[in-house]
């Protein structure tokens, strides 16, 4: 099978998938190529989005630009 006629099957196959299958293909194919990106996809992180109250976020906010840097050295 030649290039171009492996390339028109691949795209006529995904064009029958839902996009959340395509993008697993996507995934797939950074993954095969060595460009796969690194942590989390966004779609992922979207499930997050209205689970904490602003108060918390707000909360946890401070608490990180208060303590991060920070080190005890007593503690190791």
């Amino acid at each position: 099978m030649e290039h171009s006629t492996t390339i028109q099957e691949i795209v006529e196959r995904l064009d029958k998938l839902t996009l959340g299958q395509q993008r697993q293909v996507l995934d797939f194919t950074l993954e095969l190529s060595g460009e796969s990106p690194k942590g989390i996809p966004l779609q992922e992180l979207l499930e997050f989005v209205g689970l904490f109250p602003p108060e918390d976020l707000e909360e946890i906010k401070q608490a990180i630009e208060e303590d991060c840097g920070q080190v005890d050295e007593s503690e190791w």
